[in-house]
């Protein structure tokens, strides 16, 4: 049996980060995921897919992500129910997020924002980018201020390294991946 979703949206609020009795955290949210079509008027019509999210990740997701910030899910579809204060069946289908990737830099969706750096699940503002390692922190590729992944001194992080050279690549057949 496979229940795999995979999901790209934004957040139609603040994600609601909240404890078990146990102190384990629990965070959930709405994503707002464009259909692929539009309809007879010619509008975009959007789901609005509630998820939820575990543990650490969970911290992660509340303290980075906001009304309108466009985040990737990969999880899994789960229904459950319970009895409401009236005695009646509610029925609930969410994502239970295995992870939630932050597509894009702080502070973009509410516009404006300085350099980022990503870690394992989550980014925090700061002077460079730093691409692995926990939280941002510990080992990585860094960059320093203002340059993008694999751009050496004085290049600002829109130039093209590969522009108006004209010349071939030369790439071993051995570093291609397949």
């Amino acid at each position: 049996m496979i229940n795999r979703i995979v999901l790209v949206g934004r957040l139609t609020k603040d994600p609601e980060l909240r404890y078990t009795a146990n102190g384990i955290a629990v965070a959930t949210f709405t994503l707002a995921v464009n259909r692929p079509f539009s309809n007879q008027q010619g509008n975009r019509e959007a789901d609005f897919i509630n998820c939820v999210i575990w543990r650490k990740p969970a911290e992660n997701v509340a303290n980075f992500l906001k009304k309108g910030s466009l985040a990737g899910v990969d999880g899994r579809l789960q229904t459950r129910s319970y009895d409401n204060n009236e005695g009646r069946r509610v029925y609930v289908t969410e994502v239970v997020a295995d992870s939630v990737q932050f597509l894009e830099p702080r502070g973009t969706a509410s516009g404006g924002g300085q350099a980022q750096q990503y870690g394992g699940g989550g980014y925090d503002q700061g002077q460079g980018s730093s691409y692995g390692g926990q939280g941002g922190q510990g080992g990585g590729y860094q960059n320093p201020p203002n340059q993008g992944p694999g751009f050496g001194q004085g290049q600002q992080a829109n130039d093209d390294p590969f522009a108006n050279d004209g010349k071939p690549i030369d790439i071993n057949d051995d570093d291609l991946p397949f």
